[in-house]
């Protein structure tokens, strides 16, 4: 409930350890998609592992097709090369420059996806697992460092990983965008190409092997939110049978009504207007969408400084706040796997606005008013020592813990069962980020930094796989050789610890995220007012 969204969702573009691609090299026979046929290659001279680099799943979103729903690839005809990844979506260098490697190039012509396969037919059926990158909505791409999906196919899953549209050119919502649409809503256009990936696997990953009556989605912060997004669209019915988020970002300011203010946030088309004002000069324009759609995406990006996504509740994508749907058990009846690291909050202590005992204090007062005193006692901060964990624990419990606790007790409302994770292993790279935010997805890839090689993370990273594996297969993560991970029911509130031990535990921050809920309801009890 920071005043600063700017800088909040500036800080949700996170850092994760993320690790070398495997080389390509030998060729493989085609395959016949619904578009056309492609060719790809093997990871390398002696795997069976084939890789399937920049399939398009929808029409470029460019000129008259940017902010509107994703359109059909146009067919091709021949044999496509699918031996190079995509650009990646319009984005800042920040992600690449904090992960020290090269930035992917971009363009609005982003629209592809990857996969990695062993399956040597079609009739294989094997677990699709479709990989959603994270980056807060506004960075990012699915062939980063760190995703390749070679040892998920090792292990017979077909590894899809995906591209979305991000920034504003993927959540911009606009009074003029909503009047143009037939449906009168605008926004979540990056969700919607989501939705079409997830189409385009139903119709094609037969072809790859992969069974598409089994297919897990599955990603990381912004990859989370996605996750908790579709599975509360009415949209997605049919198209994945389970979710597994990972640190999902589901906060009081990253969801926002069409036109209507919440009391933590602006509506999503006066966030739309107040952007457009800016890139237009706050110009007086008779036509915006004309004057927005002849910005070029560089200028675009050069005038976007932290671009405030919100996922915008339109009544159609988003009937209502997600956890509103999560709590009345209105979404997609699918069995869910989600958790959080330990200390979600270290990569993002520098973005909070305040760095004295006295400065923190205000801060919550601002935001918390009436509620301050509580929030106080729940991250002491006597002094300046104890200032950092303060914000770590608050960081790590309002902008994560809350949001996945909530995904969790909604599934006692339906049929299908849920498991809960905390992961608890520290860096060995950088040890004062202690367990920070994204640093497990080393670990349930398989894909370790090469410094992340004591034998307490090959083991940890063996077990992670293993149960992400089983958990797309059959819908629970047990197998026979790991610890019990016990199912999650609000009664017993039951999680398992992935650390330097695999062990179970139970109610994690049961008691502050209690006291956080009721704050929030307190908050929320004043309802929603005039977004303009």
């Amino acid at each position: 409930m920071f005043r600063s969204r700017q800088k909040r969702h500036a800080a949700i573009t996170f850092i994760s350890s993320f690790f070398a691609l495997a080389t390509f090299s030998a060729g493989a026979a085609p395959i016949k998609l619904d578009s056309g046929l492609i060719e790809g290659e093997t990871v390398n001279e002696t795997s069976s592992v084939r890789v399937y680099r920049g399939i398009p799943f929808a029409a470029p979103p460019v000129g008259e097709l940017r902010w509107k729903s994703p359109q059909p690839v146009e067919n091709w005809e021949g044999v496509r090369a699918a031996t190079e990844f995509s650009s990646a979506c319009p984005q800042g260098p920040q992600l690449a420059q904090m992960m020290g490697e090269t930035m992917s190039p971009i363009s609005e012509d982003c629209l592809y996806l990857n996969v990695w396969t062993q399956a040597q037919d079609g009739a294989a059926k094997l677990p699709v697992m479709v990989w959603i990158h994270g980056g807060g909505l506004t960075l990012g791409w699915g062939h980063q460092r760190g995703y390749d999906g070679t040892h998920f196919a090792e292990r017979d899953v077909v590894l899809v990983s995906i591209n979305y549209r991000l920034g504003p050119l993927g959540y911009l919502a606009h009074r003029a965008l909503s009047e143009e649409s037939e449906r009168g809503v605008s926004g979540n256009y990056g969700f919607l190409d989501q939705l079409e990936a997830l189409k385009w696997v139903q119709n094609n990953i037969e072809q790859f092997g992969g069974d598409p009556h089994n297919v897990t989605i599955f990603g990381e912060s912004a990859g989370g939110t996605s996750v908790n997004a579709l599975v509360a669209s009415p949209l997605s019915g049919g198209l994945f049978h389970r979710a597994i988020a990972q640190s999902p970002w589901v906060t009081d300011t990253n969801f926002a009504m069409l036109n209507e203010a919440l009391p933590t946030v602006a509506s999503a088309e006066n966030l739309g207007r107040q952007w457009a004002a800016t890139i237009l000069g706050g110009e007086s324009n008779s036509d915006v969408l004309q004057a927005l759609r002849a910005v070029s995406s560089d200028e675009i990006l050069q005038k976007t400084s932290n671009y405030a996504v919100a996922v915008t509740v339109d009544g159609w994508f988003m009937p209502d706040l997600s956890e509103n749907i999560f709590a009345r058990g209105e979404q997609q009846d699918v069995a869910l796997m989600v958790g959080t690291n330990h200390d979600e909050g270290t990569i993002f202590l520098g973005f909070l606005p305040f760095n004295t005992p006295e400065a923190f204090a205000e801060a919550m007062r601002v935001s918390y008013g009436e509620h301050a005193d509580k929030i106080l006692e729940l991250y002491p901060a006597a002094d300046v020592s104890q200032l950092n964990a303060a914000k770590n624990q608050l960081i790590t419990d309002t902008w994560f813990v809350r949001g996945a606790r909530g995904m969790l007790a909604g599934m006692d409302k339906v049929s299908s069962s849920a498991f809960q994770y905390h992961f608890t292993r520290k860096s060995t790279v950088a040890a004062a980020l202690g367990a920070h935010h994204g640093l497990e997805i080393g670990y349930a890839f398989d894909n370790l930094n090469p410094m992340q090689q004591q034998e307490t993370d090959k083991e940890l990273a063996s077990a992670m796989i293993q149960y992400w594996v089983q958990f797309a297969t059959t819908g629970d993560p047990n197998i026979d050789g790991l610890p019990e991970w016990p199912a999650y029911e609000t009664a017993t509130d039951r999680h398992l610890e992935l650390g330097d031990e695999i062990k179970a535990g139970s109610r994690y921050r049961k008691e502050v995220i209690d006291v956080l809920n009721a704050i929030h309801d307190a908050q929320f009890a004043r309802g929603v007012g005039e977004g303009d």
